[in-house]
């Protein structure tokens, strides 16, 4: 194979991983904390129609950034008030939310947008790392990104860094293994989750932004198309750590960006079936993974204080 196909197979292999590694991000974070957190499709499809209208309307693509983690972080503190101050089932709440970003994100987009056609919008900018670029074959592939992909890498290392090195990050782990002896130890469990779950949710925000204002610059219905899930299989599959979760990304990221290279060379295959390629993979990786990840002892527990 040509190594110029190489280098651009790799790069989009980074390029389709971006949003199922922010996914993961915001699913550890919430998980970690002990909250299921199965609505990071409907943040991101949310936050995706709101960072693109905002950018549409305002023409500022980097205020429709800021408007997507908002409304992401506004969906993780929905999700969060139903299940830890109401106690209410979570995966019940996160489904509630899947549905609710279906019906919100359809309806509007209808009221805004029917009846005219509506044109798409600058993407986020190509930026080249000085220097860094010019490496042969690795830079092409690590240092020529648009912004997310940057902000992704750096957010896999940040979340790292917190959960296991600094005093917030071992009280999140403590709060998500044994919230009761948390408490007794003073740390504050509702707090800690809360902030948890709605870091997590601005960080899916941003994966919806990722999909209008970088990948496309339009919406379209639904159009999130199952990757909050594929998220959470990189996270299962990941066993709740960034680096694993980004690995797994990799793994089907590379699956998606195999499924388009294979399109443009017109092998004969239907693009359908090729477009399945990511999905079969989530498929057949957790049902080798599921009863060997171990995931945090309270998750999916309300906590009562008592």
């Amino acid at each position: 194979m040509d190594t110029g196909i190489i280098i651009g197979l790799l790069a989009l292999t980074i390029v389709k991983a971006t949003p199922l590694t922010l996914g993961a991000l915001s699913g550890i974070l919430s998980e970690r904390s002990g909250v299921v957190n199965i609505a990071i499709e409907g943040m991101m499809l949310t936050a995706a129609f709101t960072g693109f209208t905002t950018a549409f309307y305002s023409g500022n693509n980097w205020l429709g950034v800021l408007v997507a983690l908002l409304t992401g972080g506004l969906m993780a503190l929905l999700h969060a008030w139903l299940s830890i101050r109401f106690r209410v089932d979570q995966i019940i709440s996160g489904t509630v939310i899947n549905l609710m970003a279906i019906g919100l994100t359809g309806y509007f987009n209808r009221v805004l947008f029917s009846g005219r056609l509506v044109p798409g919008i600058k993407v986020l900018p190509l930026i080249r790392v000085p220097l860094l670029s010019d490496i042969p074959f690795i830079g092409p592939i690590l240092f020529e990104h648009q912004p997310i992909v940057f902000a992704m890498l750096f957010l896999v290392v940040v979340v790292h860094v917190v959960l296991f090195y600094t005093p917030w990050g071992l009280r999140t782990r403590a709060v998500g293994e044994h919230p009761r002896a948390a408490d007794t130890l003073g740390i504050n469990v509702y707090w800690t989750r809360y902030v948890n779950v709605v870091a997590g949710g601005m960080i899916a925000g941003l994966a919806g932004a990722f999909l209008t204002l970088q990948a496309v610059g339009t919406f379209e219905k639904l159009m999130s198309n199952g990757r909050g899930f594929i998220a959470l299989a990189a996270m299962i599959f990941g066993k709740w750590t960034p680096g694993g979760a980004l690995a797994a990304a990799l793994l089907f990221g590379f699956a998606e960006a195999l499924g388009v290279r294979l399109q443009i060379e017109n092998i004969g295959v239907p693009y359908q079936f090729l477009g399945m390629l990511p999905y079969i993979l989530t498929i057949i990786i957790l049902a080798g993974v599921v009863g060997r990840a171990t995931a945090p002892a309270a998750v999916g527990k309300p906590y009562k204080k008592q």
